[in-house]
């Protein structure tokens, strides 16, 4: 991992068109502006953690259902 500091109005560049920008720190919360193309997915972690979790939560309960039940629901 490659740990920069940078004071507010500075930037970090990645690749050839993504910018990193520091736009503020305030009682220790840092607020960054991310200039990137529009097709490229942006995604704070903890969401990603959160649909994680949620994927795992919903396939134990898919396999809850016994095989009969699984049956008669493709029959229909």
């Amino acid at each position: 991992m490659l740990v920069l500091s940078r004071k507010i109005d500075e930037a970090i560049v990645i690749g050839e068109n993504i910018t990193i920008k520091v736009i503020s720190v305030e009682k220790g919360v840092v607020k960054l502006g991310i200039d990137a193309p529009k097709n490229l997915s942006i995604v704070r972690s903890e969401l990603l953690e959160d649909v994680k979790d949620s994927n795992i939560a919903a396939s134990k309960e898919i396999n809850l259902l016994d095989i009969t039940s699984l049956s008669a629901i493709l029959k229909k």
